[in-house]
Parts: C-alpha cells; sequence; structure tokens
C-alpha cells in the first residue's frame, strides 16, 4: 500500500475511531488528543501494517493501547520513592487522615434506618445488598421478579427519605 493509500484509508477510519476515543476518556479534549497520538503512530508504523489485513482493528488496538500506556504514565507521575530507611512507594496524590467518628454515626444511622424497615421490603433489600441477584431473591422468596425490583426501589426510597431526616438533623 502505498502512503497516499494509506493515507486516505486513515483519514477515511478515523471518523469511525472518534467514538472509541470518546468512550475511553469521557472527554472530547482527550479523545482529540487520542486520536491524534493514533493517527501519528500508526502513521509512524505504516511498515509494520500487512496489505489486505483489517486496518480497523488495527487502528482500534493503537488506540487502546495508546490510552493504556497514557494512563500508566499519569498513574506513575503521581507516585514518588520515599528515600527514607523503610523505602516505601508512596503515592503522592492528597493525603488525607480522617477521623472515622463521623463514619462510624453515619453507619449507625443506616443500620438504625434499615432497621426500621418493614420485612417485607428489607429482606430482598438485604438480599440484593448480599449481591443476590433479582432472579435468586425472586426465587428463594417465592415471588416475581418485578415484585422484588419493586420492594428493593421502595426500600431504597424509604432509606434516602429516613437518612435525609438524620441529615437535617444535624
Amino acid at each position: 500500500m502505498t502512503t497516499l493509500e494509506f493515507s486516505y484509508s486513515l483519514h477515511k477510519m478515523s471518523k469511525s475511531l472518534k467514538p472509541f476515543a470518546l468512550k475511553l476518556t469521557r472527554d472530547m479534549d482527550d479523545a482529540n488528543d487520542l486520536m491524534q497520538d493514533t493517527i501519528v503512530k500508526a502513521f509512524t508504523n505504516k511498515d509494520k501494517f500487512t496489505d489486505g489485513t483489517n486496518l480497523k482493528a488495527w487502528l482500534y488496538t493503537i488506540m487502546k493501547n495508546t490510552f493504556i500506556t497514557n494512563y500508566q504514565r499519569m498513574i506513575r507521575r503521581g507516585t514518588f520513592v520515599d528515600t527514607t530507611d523503610n523505602l516505601h512507594y508512596i503515592n503522592s496524590g492528597d493525603s488525607l487522615i480522617e477521623n472515622g467518628a463521623y463514619g462510624d454515626f453515619a453507619m449507625e444511622d443506616i443500620q438504625n434506618a434499615i432497621a426500621k424497615l418493614d420485612d417485607v421490603y428489607k429482606t430482598p433489600f438485604m438480599m440484593h445488598f448480599r449481591g443476590f441477584k433479582y432472579h435468586e431473591i425472586a426465587g428463594k422468596l417465592a415471588i416475581p421478579i418485578g415484585t422484588v425490583k419493586n420492594r428493593i426501589h421502595i426500600a431504597r426510597k424509604i432509606l434516602k427519605e429516613e437518612l435525609n431526616v438524620y441529615k437535617n438533623k444535624n
């Protein structure tokens, strides 16, 4: 494939790469940067592309690998090596030490609100909270799956209202 043909094919494929870049980055500017990096890498490595193979898949792979590399580089930038005697690797991001008392009070409020729920709502809610799927809850409680979903929804709504009451008291 000549450089002109390759360039034309790249230009044609760039429209289908844009949504994938946006899905990876979730930001339009970052997606445009990722697109540009992908096109540049593809063009500089055009000799590695085998004519007759899937150009779109090749470009998607380049884009995905570029995104992963950039992400890892960004994470590494936030980490430094501590040269004290312990030689720990510390993430230099915002260090924050919180007092656990507030969390304990909030957890107590949540447990009190759950305890106030009727068993009709509490049982499916707690089962779902513990990781059961809707169809598993429906089978164990011998009720329709729609009823399970409805009861969990109502339990969440009641808990939200109850916890807002606690929040407004403080």
